[in-house]
């Protein structure tokens, strides 16, 4: 297992303020190293306050892209869309901000290829990826289900798949595109938010068991060889 971090705040806004500093400092040794800087992030409740921080930097947002760690199989402007919720935040600021998923469609494998065909396009690895955890013990939309194989151990430049979640999760019960494994895995920095006991005791026990974990976090994490910095509130 590699090092990891443990940071904790004692607000929600302290958290966000701490994640947005450190996606800063990352997009900008990018930038000074490669002119340019390709970011994931996740989806969901936590992180976003944080990006709308991230968002008033005074970055050269042209030279930044963007994309969803995963994305429902939804149409882009449908509220379950992560990349339009993250287009909402970062497109006025000039950033580059991709979709993974450029038609609803009810293939999610073809879907899973489309998107994989897209970032090829990209310059890998990623300078960052943010991970979020599920109470379930999900990554991005690694979870359980018929395509939890492949998305753990398919070919190593594979970036993305589609994936079917059995069962689906009640508040998007939709299919998704996800980043494999091996893409996060390949990622130069990773960082991880979370919040709350519940899902803390999760992510403790998944890095605990490592690759023998049931849950799909501890199974991306065990594979992981660069250090992992964990941003935790309450």
């Amino acid at each position: 297992m590699t090092e990891i971090e443990w940071w904790e705040y004692d607000d929600a806004g302290e958290l966000a303020d701490a994640i947005a500093g450190d996606i800063q400092f990352v997009i900008e040794s990018a930038l000074d190293a490669r002119g340019s800087a390709v970011i994931a992030l996740a989806g969901g409740k936590t992180p976003f306050p944080a990006y709308e921080k991230l968002a008033k930097a005074k970055l050269d947002w042209k030279k930044v892209t963007i994309i969803p760690t995963d994305e429902r199989i939804v149409p882009l402007g449908d509220p379950l869309s992560n990349v339009t919720a993250l287009a909402k935040i970062f497109l006025p600021k000039g950033a580059r901000v991709m979709p993974i998923v450029p038609e609803a469609t009810a293939d999610h494998k073809a879907a899973g290829r489309s998107a994989d065909a897209l970032m090829q396009d990209l310059h890998w690895p990623l300078d960052f990826c943010l991970l979020g955890v599920g109470g379930d013990g999900h990554t991005a939309s690694i979870f359980p289900g018929p395509d939890f194989d492949e998305a753990m151990n398919g070919p190593k430049e594979r970036r993305a798949l589609g994936v079917m979640p059995d069962p689906l999760p009640p508040e998007a019960p939709v299919a998704r595109v996800t980043l494999s494994r091996a893409a996060i895995a390949s990622t130069r920095a990773l960082m991880i938010a979370v919040t709350g006991d519940a899902k803390r005791k999760v992510l403790e026990q998944a890095i605990a068991e490592g690759p023998s974990s049931p849950y799909p976090i501890g199974r991306v994490l065990a594979d992981v060889e660069l250090p992992i910095d964990i941003h935790w509130s309450a």
